[in-house]
């Protein structure tokens, strides 16, 4: 499998990562913002139906573009999110963000995909999308401890908010390094 195909993997892990490891978090946001830890969880309910609804509307939206800049594009739109999100103390601007992260991770994913069957032959499609969507899977298992272990409980309690290091996964840096590996095919 060519090695680009890997670093979507990657990204693809750091933006499901940023999707599972909510759950860990749930208790530490909702002490922080000053909500119940039930509201907290709508949180969760955002990126599900921004996935829901982004997966088919970005993946219209993106057709006619290159995929490389679709994804950049994703990313960009994706991190600042986490960012704003990671930055603010009002849980209305927190599920704003999130339902806008998964827009564009739902974007990412449909563009991937898309982008992944064309880095290999035919026949190894399949294999090629198994990998990718590998990512994802290592989230699911990695991302609710990752939750719980990323906010330590401390005598003064986390800040108000999730912190920039739980939020912010890093998919930029998986992101520029596939970019680069890709313009190197070219």
């Amino acid at each position: 499998m060519p090695f680009p195909l890997y670093l979507l993997a990657l990204a693809v892990f750091a933006m499901g990562t940023s999707e599972f490891m909510l759950a860990g978090l749930l208790p530490d946001i909702a002490s922080g913002l000053g909500v119940t830890v039930g509201t907290a969880g709508t949180l969760t309910s955002a990126y599900a139906i921004g996935m829901i609804v982004g997966a088919p509307l970005m993946a219209a939206l993106a057709r006619k573009r290159p995929g490389r800049s679709s994804l950049l594009g994703f990313v960009l739109v994706f991190l600042s999110a986490h960012v704003l999100g990671a930055a603010t103390n009002s849980f209305a601007v927190l599920f704003v963000t999130r339902a806008v992260a998964a827009l564009a991770n739902a974007g990412f994913l449909a563009v991937a995909l898309t982008l992944a069957a064309t880095l290999i032959p035919a026949d190894q499609k399949g294999r090629a999308l198994a990998v990718l969507l590998s990512g994802t899977t290592v989230a699911m298992v990695a991302g609710v401890p990752g939750g719980q272990c990323s906010v330590p409980s401390s005598a003064g309690g986390p800040r108000s908010g999730p912190s920039p290091r739980s939020a912010c996964p890093q998919p930029l840096a998986f992101s520029l390094a596939s970019r680069r590996a890709m313009d190197r095919r070219k």
